[in-house]
């Protein structure tokens, strides 16, 4: 089995339990993202690539921690020899941090509202990075809305700013205003993701009341102008209640504009926890239509620097995980 389709098969399931040598060093937790809320996560890489899965005891795929990393991993007919991932902040090689951990906005796929971590200052992420800085390329920024749109991408660039001093790429995604995409490339910001979430606007309605699909839309098109092609991406989540029509359509429209689409398969929870994930061979029919439609408008994810297309855990993504 190539790499994207067994990376299909482990997404499709997403979990898995631990068993074998204490494997601490490995584990990650999240305050956003799809694993917000969950019993923490580990990244598993056998070389090809790269797959975060989250850690539930009841899961039916194993992973046998053998020692310093080594692993097996086990699932009915599959074993796989290969290794976890050291995590840096988050995620491997990256410090991924969530600025707000609340939300005034109630998505109804996301666990961030029911979290509420509170706001953590410029200064004290400035010495979550300094601690790690031996063991990353880049800063990630991602942030709740806790008061208003404008106020978090305000208190956010203040926190740029004070990252600055460490030289690395910083990557931004948080929920856009009118000028944000010029506020964060002139607050030196290398890239932004601003995310569309559902394939249509109708649908985007129905997961985000309160949000503007056309807000997202318009600072996407601002930020290519901005940040260049390749630096400007787009969470997609599969598994809303999209059809796969609809789903191509809104990736072929990215790309158009010069956005790269990370297409996320869906983590029921919050109000969609009685909602699946999407299997394993919808995720891989939908990884070719991405790259043709990458290759059909010259995009590279390997360009990236930053954010969930240099990690590529929760993801497929054409050009890493496979040829674009």
């Amino acid at each position: 089995m190539d790499w994207p389709e067994l990376k299909a098969r482990l997404l499709a399931g997403g979990t898995a339990r631990l068993s074998g040598a204490p494997a601490t060093p490995y584990r990650s937790s999240s305050t956003a993202g799809p694993g917000a809320g969950t019993g923490g996560s580990v990244f598993f890489s056998d070389g090809r690539g790269r797959v975060r899965l989250e850690i539930d005891q009841n899961s039916p795929l194993e992973i046998v921690h053998l020692g310093a990393g080594q692993v097996i991993v086990k699932d009915r007919d599959l074993e796989l020899r290969g290794i976890l991932e050291p995590v840096a902040l988050h995620c491997p090689r990256q410090a991924y941090i969530t600025v707000s951990s609340g939300c005034i906005y109630r998505c109804r796929y996301c666990e961030v509202p029911a979290i509420h971590a509170g706001r953590k200052t410029p200064e004290a992420i400035e010495v979550m990075v300094e601690r790690v800085r031996d063991r990353i390329d880049s800063i990630s920024l991602t942030s709740g809305v806790l008061e208003s749109i404008d106020a978090e991408e305000e208190y956010v660039i203040r926190v740029v700013g004070r990252l600055q001093r460490f030289g690395l790429p910083i990557g931004v995604s948080i929920f856009p205003g009118k000028d944000t995409a010029w506020r964060l490339h002139a607050a030196g910001v290398s890239e932004v993701k601003f995310n569309v979430e559902a394939a249509t606007e109708e649908l985007f309605s129905t997961m985000c009341p309160g949000l503007s699909y056309d807000s997202v839309w318009n600072a996407l098109t601002q930020s290519v102008d901005r940040f260049g092609r390749n630096h400007v991406f787009s969470n997609l989540i599969i598994g809303l209640g999209e059809s796969d029509e609809e789903a191509e359509c809104c990736i072929t429209d990215l790309c158009a504009i010069g956005v790269i689409p990370i297409l996320r398969p869906l983590n029921p929870s919050g109000a969609l926890s009685e909602f699946s994930r999407p299997s394993a061979e919808r995720l891989f029919r939908l990884f070719a239509c991405h790259s043709d439609a990458l290759t059909a408008s010259g995009l590279d994810p390997r360009c990236a620097l930053t954010m969930c297309l240099e990690c590529t855990g929760c993801d497929l993504v054409p050009g890493r995980d496979g040829a674009v």
